[in-house]
Protein backbone atom coordinates (compact mmCIF):
# COMPACT_ATOMS: atom_id res chain seq x y z
CA UNK A 1 0.00 0.00 0.00
CA UNK A 2 1.46 3.42 -1.48
CA UNK A 3 2.12 5.89 2.45
CA UNK A 4 1.43 9.61 0.90
CA UNK A 5 5.00 11.06 1.25
CA UNK A 6 4.67 14.20 3.89
CA UNK A 7 4.59 17.82 2.02
CA UNK A 8 7.45 19.72 4.00
CA UNK A 9 8.04 23.79 3.56
CA UNK A 10 11.54 24.54 4.41
CA UNK A 11 11.41 28.07 6.32
CA UNK A 12 13.47 31.03 8.32
CA UNK A 13 12.15 32.77 11.22
CA UNK A 14 13.87 35.87 12.92
CA UNK A 15 14.13 35.35 16.50
CA UNK A 16 16.09 38.42 17.92
CA UNK A 17 18.13 38.59 15.43
CA UNK A 18 18.99 34.90 15.03
CA UNK A 19 17.50 33.72 11.60
CA UNK A 20 16.42 29.91 12.72
CA UNK A 21 15.99 27.94 9.82
CA UNK A 22 13.48 25.20 10.26
CA UNK A 23 11.65 21.90 8.85
CA UNK A 24 7.92 22.19 9.33
CA UNK A 25 5.52 19.04 7.52
CA UNK A 26 1.95 20.08 6.07
CA UNK A 27 -0.54 17.28 7.76
CA UNK A 28 -3.71 16.80 5.76
CA UNK A 29 -5.83 17.63 9.18
CA UNK A 30 -5.60 21.56 10.37
CA UNK A 31 -5.59 20.18 14.23
CA UNK A 32 -3.20 17.00 13.73
CA UNK A 33 -0.43 16.76 16.94
CA UNK A 34 2.47 18.94 16.58
CA UNK A 35 5.61 17.16 17.18
CA UNK A 36 8.66 19.58 17.89
CA UNK A 37 12.12 18.44 17.04
CA UNK A 38 15.32 18.70 18.82
CA UNK A 39 18.31 17.97 17.23
CA UNK A 40 21.65 16.63 18.45
CA UNK A 41 25.59 17.54 17.91
CA UNK A 42 26.49 18.09 15.57
CA UNK A 43 23.85 17.50 13.11
CA UNK A 44 20.81 19.74 12.18
CA UNK A 45 17.36 19.28 11.26
CA UNK A 46 18.31 17.24 8.22
CA UNK A 47 18.48 14.59 10.63
CA UNK A 48 14.95 14.37 11.00
CA UNK A 49 14.08 13.94 6.76
CA UNK A 50 13.25 10.88 6.55
CA UNK A 51 11.21 10.83 9.68
CA UNK A 52 9.26 13.87 8.52
CA UNK A 53 8.53 11.87 5.48
CA UNK A 54 7.23 9.25 7.14
CA UNK A 55 4.93 10.65 9.95
CA UNK A 56 4.08 14.54 8.20
CA UNK A 57 1.20 13.51 6.54
CA UNK A 58 -0.60 13.06 9.64
CA UNK A 59 1.12 15.04 12.51
CA UNK A 60 2.90 18.44 12.26
CA UNK A 61 6.85 17.83 12.93
CA UNK A 62 8.87 21.04 13.25
CA UNK A 63 12.47 20.57 13.54
CA UNK A 64 14.44 23.46 14.09
CA UNK A 65 18.61 24.51 13.55
CA UNK A 66 19.58 25.39 16.85
CA UNK A 67 22.35 28.84 16.73
CA UNK A 68 25.70 27.27 15.68
CA UNK A 69 24.06 24.57 13.52
CA UNK A 70 22.67 23.98 10.18
CA UNK A 71 21.40 26.68 7.95
CA UNK A 72 20.19 29.02 11.25
CA UNK A 73 21.80 32.32 11.06
CA UNK A 74 23.22 34.09 14.22
CA UNK A 75 24.51 38.18 14.61
CA UNK A 76 27.98 38.55 15.29
CA UNK A 77 29.14 38.36 18.95
CA UNK A 78 26.18 35.87 19.71
CA UNK A 79 27.25 34.04 23.20
CA UNK A 80 26.95 30.01 22.80
CA UNK A 81 25.52 28.62 26.11
CA UNK A 82 22.46 26.04 26.12
CA UNK A 83 20.59 28.39 28.10
CA UNK A 84 21.14 30.73 25.11
CA UNK A 85 20.36 28.01 22.81
CA UNK A 86 17.00 27.46 24.68
CA UNK A 87 15.96 31.55 24.81
CA UNK A 88 16.07 31.66 21.25
CA UNK A 89 14.08 27.78 20.60
CA UNK A 90 11.53 29.68 23.25
CA UNK A 91 11.22 32.46 21.05
CA UNK A 92 11.54 29.91 18.48
CA UNK A 93 8.39 28.94 19.60
CA UNK A 94 6.36 31.59 20.99
CA UNK A 95 6.69 33.42 16.98
CA UNK A 96 5.29 30.53 15.64
CA UNK A 97 2.33 30.62 17.88
CA UNK A 98 2.91 26.75 19.57
CA UNK A 99 1.32 26.28 23.23
CA UNK A 100 0.86 22.51 23.20
CA UNK A 101 3.56 19.99 21.59
CA UNK A 102 4.42 16.60 22.32
CA UNK A 103 9.14 17.46 22.47
CA UNK A 104 11.26 14.72 20.90
CA UNK A 105 14.76 15.23 22.02
CA UNK A 106 18.44 13.93 21.42
CA UNK A 107 21.30 14.37 22.15
CA UNK A 108 22.24 18.39 22.92
CA UNK A 109 18.39 19.06 21.96
CA UNK A 110 17.88 17.33 25.34
CA UNK A 111 19.21 20.02 27.97
CA UNK A 112 17.48 22.43 25.75
CA UNK A 113 14.32 21.11 25.80
CA UNK A 114 14.52 20.17 29.46
CA UNK A 115 14.85 23.91 29.84
CA UNK A 116 12.72 24.15 27.93
CA UNK A 117 9.87 22.17 29.76
CA UNK A 118 11.14 23.44 32.99
CA UNK A 119 9.90 27.54 31.72
CA UNK A 120 6.47 26.28 29.97
CA UNK A 121 5.36 22.79 31.71
CA UNK A 122 2.13 23.90 30.00
CA UNK A 123 3.76 23.48 26.39
CA UNK A 124 4.57 19.93 27.07
CA UNK A 125 2.29 16.95 25.95
CA UNK A 126 4.36 14.28 26.03
CA UNK A 127 8.08 13.93 25.98
CA UNK A 128 10.01 11.66 22.88
CA UNK A 129 13.68 10.99 24.30
CA UNK A 130 15.89 9.22 21.67
CA UNK A 131 19.49 9.01 23.25
CA UNK A 132 18.43 12.62 25.10
CA UNK A 133 20.18 11.89 28.42
CA UNK A 134 19.23 13.32 31.95
CA UNK A 135 21.02 11.06 34.00
CA UNK A 136 24.29 10.54 35.73
CA UNK A 137 24.11 6.82 35.13
CA UNK A 138 23.91 7.25 31.01
CA UNK A 139 27.24 8.89 30.99
CA UNK A 140 30.10 6.73 29.59
CA UNK A 141 33.25 7.26 30.80
CA UNK A 142 34.34 8.86 27.56
CA UNK A 143 31.30 10.98 27.75
CA UNK A 144 32.00 12.07 31.23
CA UNK A 145 35.84 13.32 30.86
CA UNK A 146 34.72 14.96 26.98
CA UNK A 147 31.74 16.70 28.55
CA UNK A 148 33.32 17.74 31.61
CA UNK A 149 36.20 19.38 30.32
CA UNK A 150 36.84 22.89 31.17
CA UNK A 151 39.14 25.87 28.67
CA UNK A 152 41.89 25.82 31.40
CA UNK A 153 42.54 22.11 31.29
CA UNK A 154 45.85 21.58 29.49
CA UNK A 155 45.23 19.99 25.85
CA UNK A 156 41.07 20.67 26.04
CA UNK A 157 40.61 22.55 23.24
CA UNK A 158 43.15 20.18 20.98
CA UNK A 159 41.00 17.49 22.14
CA UNK A 160 37.45 18.90 21.19
CA UNK A 161 38.91 20.13 18.03
CA UNK A 162 39.98 16.49 17.24
CA UNK A 163 36.50 16.07 17.63
CA UNK A 164 35.30 18.09 15.07
CA UNK A 165 36.99 16.45 12.17
CA UNK A 166 35.22 13.98 9.69
CA UNK A 167 36.73 11.18 11.00
CA UNK A 168 35.24 12.37 14.09
CA UNK A 169 32.07 13.06 13.07
CA UNK A 170 31.84 9.74 11.31
CA UNK A 171 32.20 7.75 13.94
CA UNK A 172 29.38 9.04 15.46
CA UNK A 173 27.21 7.37 13.18
CA UNK A 174 29.02 4.21 12.77
CA UNK A 175 30.15 3.21 16.43
CA UNK A 176 28.12 0.73 17.85
CA UNK A 177 26.21 -0.07 14.73
CA UNK A 178 26.12 -3.88 13.49
CA UNK A 179 25.04 -2.83 9.99
CA UNK A 180 27.12 0.24 8.51
CA UNK A 181 25.21 -0.28 5.21
CA UNK A 182 22.26 1.13 6.69
CA UNK A 183 23.79 4.80 7.27
CA UNK A 184 23.43 7.38 3.96
CA UNK A 185 26.96 8.75 4.27
CA UNK A 186 24.81 12.50 3.41
CA UNK A 187 24.43 12.62 7.12
CA UNK A 188 27.73 12.97 8.13
CA UNK A 189 28.84 14.61 5.17
CA UNK A 190 26.26 17.55 5.45
CA UNK A 191 27.46 17.87 9.47
CA UNK A 192 31.04 18.22 8.31
CA UNK A 193 30.24 20.91 5.75
CA UNK A 194 28.72 22.89 8.19
CA UNK A 195 31.27 22.31 11.33
CA UNK A 196 33.71 23.77 8.59
CA UNK A 197 32.14 26.87 8.26
CA UNK A 198 33.74 30.22 9.58
CA UNK A 199 33.00 30.24 13.51
CA UNK A 200 31.06 27.39 13.59
CA UNK A 201 34.11 24.95 15.80
CA UNK A 202 34.08 28.35 17.60
CA UNK A 203 30.68 27.71 18.63
CA UNK A 204 30.69 24.09 19.09
CA UNK A 205 33.96 25.06 21.88
CA UNK A 206 32.10 27.08 23.58
CA UNK A 207 29.13 24.87 24.08
CA UNK A 208 31.46 21.89 25.09
CA UNK A 209 32.84 23.71 27.60
CA UNK A 210 29.23 24.69 28.86
CA UNK A 211 27.60 21.11 29.16
CA UNK A 212 28.73 20.25 32.49
CA UNK A 213 25.61 22.83 33.12
CA UNK A 214 23.36 20.50 31.79
CA UNK A 215 24.76 17.80 34.19
CA UNK A 216 24.35 20.33 36.84
CA UNK A 217 21.04 20.52 35.96
CA UNK A 218 20.12 16.61 35.87
CA UNK A 219 18.59 16.88 39.18
CA UNK A 220 16.28 19.89 38.60
CA UNK A 221 15.26 18.10 35.27
CA UNK A 222 14.20 14.59 37.54
CA UNK A 223 12.27 16.52 39.83
CA UNK A 224 10.37 17.96 37.26
CA UNK A 225 9.89 14.48 35.52
CA UNK A 226 8.56 13.73 38.77
CA UNK A 227 5.98 16.62 39.44
CA UNK A 228 4.78 16.89 35.60
CA UNK A 229 4.65 12.98 34.63
CA UNK A 230 4.56 13.97 30.98
CA UNK A 231 3.58 10.87 28.67
CA UNK A 232 6.84 9.29 27.60
CA UNK A 233 8.36 7.18 25.08
CA UNK A 234 12.09 6.28 25.47
CA UNK A 235 13.70 5.02 22.36
CA UNK A 236 17.65 4.17 22.76
CA UNK A 237 20.55 2.85 20.46
CA UNK A 238 21.87 0.32 23.66
CA UNK A 239 25.28 0.79 21.77
CA UNK A 240 25.72 4.51 21.98
CA UNK A 241 29.33 5.20 23.26
CA UNK A 242 28.33 8.41 24.55
CA UNK A 243 24.71 7.91 26.49
CA UNK A 244 24.18 4.52 27.47
CA UNK A 245 21.79 2.41 27.81
CA UNK A 246 21.51 2.36 32.01
CA UNK A 247 20.49 6.31 31.13
CA UNK A 248 17.51 4.87 28.99
CA UNK A 249 16.44 2.64 32.07
CA UNK A 250 16.92 5.71 34.48
CA UNK A 251 13.77 7.56 32.92
CA UNK A 252 11.73 4.91 34.41
CA UNK A 253 12.80 5.88 38.45
CA UNK A 254 10.97 9.13 37.80
CA UNK A 255 8.60 7.98 34.88
CA UNK A 256 7.26 4.80 36.07
CA UNK A 257 4.77 4.32 33.37
CA UNK A 258 7.35 4.89 30.69
CA UNK A 259 7.73 2.98 27.75
CA UNK A 260 11.10 2.01 27.17
CA UNK A 261 12.71 0.51 23.57
CA UNK A 262 15.68 -0.64 23.28
CA UNK A 263 17.48 -1.03 19.65
CA UNK A 264 20.48 -2.60 18.53
CA UNK A 265 22.56 0.06 17.40
CA UNK A 266 24.53 3.54 18.07
CA UNK A 267 24.06 7.10 18.62
CA UNK A 268 21.86 7.91 16.09
CA UNK A 269 19.40 5.09 16.08
CA UNK A 270 16.96 6.84 13.08
CA UNK A 271 19.52 6.08 10.77
CA UNK A 272 19.56 2.56 11.26
CA UNK A 273 16.07 1.74 12.49
CA UNK A 274 13.55 4.55 11.03
CA UNK A 275 10.54 2.18 10.20
CA UNK A 276 10.30 0.81 13.62
CA UNK A 277 10.82 3.77 15.92
CA UNK A 278 8.22 5.71 13.47
CA UNK A 279 5.75 3.49 13.95
CA UNK A 280 6.63 3.85 17.91
CA UNK A 281 6.32 7.70 17.63
CA UNK A 282 2.89 7.67 15.45
CA UNK A 283 1.18 5.19 17.95
CA UNK A 284 2.63 7.68 20.92
CA UNK A 285 0.95 10.91 19.10
CA UNK A 286 -2.85 9.40 18.69
CA UNK A 287 -2.32 8.40 22.68
CA UNK A 288 -1.17 11.44 24.50
CA UNK A 289 -2.56 14.39 22.10
CA UNK A 290 -5.90 14.21 23.96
Amino acid sequence: MFATPARTVHRQLDVDGVRVFYRESLPEREDAPVLLLLHGFPSGSHQFGRLIDALGSHYRLIAPDLPGFGHTEVPDGFTYSFDRLADVTEGFVQRLGLDRFVMYVFDFGAPVGFRLAERHPEWIAGLVTQNGNAYEDGLSDAARDLLTLQPEAPGAEDILRGFLTLEGTRSQYETGVAETDLIAPDGWTLDQHFLDLPGRKEAQLALFFDYHTNIESYGRWQAWLREYTPPTLITWGRNDPFFTEPGARAYLRDLPNGELHLFDTGHFALETHLPEIARLIADFLDRAWK
